[in-house]
């Protein structure tokens, strides 16, 4: 795995933590616990998703896990924003929180975006190669 990738499963990680310790310090009544709820899972789902995409056993497989990843991102930000802006918590860590979510989900939204155009590029070269040009014209597999 390369360095790159190894940075962010730290991030991610450490993302999960942050959000977790967050979600203890949120008050204890129904509409902050749902919300709570709703911003661990997200958060959570940010480290698990990516962590599975590092393992992937296929392009389609880091790709789908890719994208489920940057939307759980996208999703805790979200909860994140919901908390300060309702007034739930408006410190200095929810804010703070909220940048690293908002750049993770841009890393793994451009990343997500970047292996889809690399695997389209990669499956274009294979339909355009010459051997399956000449197997083509004279009625070979497709």
């Amino acid at each position: 795995m390369s360095t790159i990738a190894d940075e962010l499963r730290r991030r991610t990680f450490q993302y999960t933590l942050r959000t977790i310790a967050l979600c203890r310090t949120l008050p204890d009544d129904w509409v902050a616990r749902e919300i709570g709820r709703q911003l661990l899972r997200a958060g959570m789902g940010v480290t698990g998703n990516y962590w599975s995409a590092c393992r992937g056993r296929s392009d389609r497989e880091f790709i789908a896990k890719l994208g489920v990843s940057a939307d759980e991102a996208d999703e805790s930000v979200l909860w994140l924003a919901a908390v300060i802006r309702s007034g739930i918590q408006t410190g200095a860590e929810p804010k703070a929180l909220l940048g690293e979510g908002r750049e993770l989900r841009a890393i793994l939204s451009k990343s997500h975006k970047t292996a889809r155009e690399n695997r389209r590029r990669k499956r274009n070269q294979i339909t355009k190669s010459p051997t399956r040009q000449f197997t083509k014209s004279i009625g070979g597999p497709p």
